[in-house]
């Protein structure tokens, strides 16, 4: 009797134990998927061939595009001032999605393949347990094999492989590996697949659009899509006076964002990051204020320097000018740290997620970038706070006070009868020394 009693006890200590233990799965589970509720969507929204001389909101340049939605984000949130990336878009893209500086991948001027051996962005976030789902919507260049992208670790791919478009009406889309013609106006179609892809999604997204506006050819948007006077679009035209409809793709592509954003629902755009930003500078044919030597297709500032605005959830400083160093490979890091992952620094990426809650912090100490002359040598700048040394693949060297010269007109290596000042020396001299250790 002892026994049977014992035994019914310990048949309903292990009924209850199992029925705790449930309602404790039940319990993390519930608390799992409140965490990934939690968690913001990052939307990173790239230009092509968008340097700051013809962005709203930079004191660069004197002809302006209307772009009243990427305005409101600039209003509630940070405008960045002293970005880095490459002087044309597959190094600054390869930058972007593995925090690497192009000498160490290999991608340093366009037609070079990414290697899938790399650690993508994506891939990390996948890695690193996120519970997000992405995808990569727009101009990717970053090899000319459809498949590339999803064997990089895209969860999605739409959008163009390689690096121009014959015409902005007639162009080939790649969706997952297949190519189709469409014949919709890029900027449209994909923001149709961006709005399509964030319907689908059931868990916090990182979304990569990668516009193709307003890289050429300079094609005239439709007429509802931009503010612009009536102008023709004949090629001939175009070729006569490229800068208004290079700014009526600009304007095309802000009305475009505003539908994306408009799709979201309240709950779910009030949960979202976006990230707009250049990936090189403004093409030289509508360059403005810089020389046309030092606009896109340079290492010069007009080249590499290019416009970031970051809006949205968490990020607590509206309307504000941030001056802080970062360079383009510090989006790995810092996309990977909003969605959850632990990280401060992988690769030559640095987490600058706290600027966009408290200002004056210091992420880096130098900014470095590099310009391919296709011969496989490398001209490479690097920068402080005040200072920039450029060291040219033919030998040639150049030293600029950005504060006092932004549109680098006066080399003071160069400067006769004027010897550098004792600071001037000194920066230049750290500045070598940081590029030395850094890779040469």
């Amino acid at each position: 009797m002892w026994s049977m009693k014992k035994s019914f006890s310990i048949f309903i200590v292990l009924v209850l134990w199992l029925s705790c233990t449930k309602n404790m799965d039940v319990a993390e589970n519930m608390n799992d998927e409140l965490e990934l509720i939690k968690k913001p969507n990052i939307l990173l929204v790239i230009a092509d061939d968008l340097g700051i001389d013809a962005m709203p909101g930079y004191s660069l340049g004197s002809v302006k595009p209307h772009m009243p939605n990427l305005e409101l984000l600039m209003n509630e949130g940070i405008r960045f001032n002293n970005v880095w990336s490459y002087g044309v878009c597959t190094p600054a893209r390869a930058s972007i999605l593995t925090g690497k500086y192009g000498f160490r991948t290999q991608v340093t001027r366009v037609g070079q393949t990414l290697s899938t051996s790399e650690m993508s962005l994506q891939k990390f976030l996948d890695v690193s347990n996120s519970g997000y789902s992405h995808a990569v919507i727009g101009k990717w260049h970053l090899s000319s094999q459809v498949n590339h992208p999803l064997s990089m670790g895209i969860g999605t791919f739409s959008g163009v492989i390689g690096g121009g478009l014959r015409s902005y009406w007639n162009w080939d889309l790649v969706e997952n590996g297949q190519t189709h013609n469409s014949t919709v106006y890029n900027t449209t179609k994909l923001t149709d697949l961006a709005i399509d892809w964030i319907i689908d999604q059931d868990q916090p997204w990182f979304l990569w659009l990668a516009y193709n506006a307003p890289h050429t050819p300079f094609h005239l948007p439709e007429s509802d899509l931009h503010y612009e006077d009536t102008l023709p679009s004949d090629d001939m035209s175009i070729e006569a006076n490229p800068l208004p409809y290079y700014m009526a793709m600009l304007e095309a592509m802000d009305t475009e964002m505003g539908r994306l954003l408009d799709a979201l629902s309240a709950e779910d755009l009030e949960n979202t990051v976006i990230i707009f930003i250049g990936d090189n500078g403004t093409p030289n044919n509508v360059v403005q204020d810089f020389s046309r030597r030092h606009a896109k297709n340079s290492i010069y500032e007009g080249g590499i320097r290019v416009p970031m605005v970051i809006s949205g959830k968490n990020v607590n400083r509206k309307g504000r000018y941030e001056e802080a160093l970062l360079n383009t490979t510090d989006l790995y890091a810092t996309i990977a740290s909003i969605a959850g992952v632990n990280v401060s620094d992988i690769n030559d990426s640095k987490n600058f997620e706290s600027l966009l809650g408290s200002p004056n912090l210091k992420v880096r100490d130098y900014a470095y970038a590099e310009w391919d002359n296709g011969a496989g040598d490398l001209d490479c700048a690097i920068r402080d706070e005040i200072y920039k040394y450029i060291t040219f693949a033919n030998g040639d060297e150049a030293f600029y006070n950005l504060k006092s010269d932004p549109l680098e007109t006066e080399n003071l290596l160069e400067v006769p009868q004027s010897p550098l000042t004792q600071a001037e020396a000194t920066a230049l001299a750290n500045l070598k020394n940081e590029l030395g250790k850094l890779k040469l």
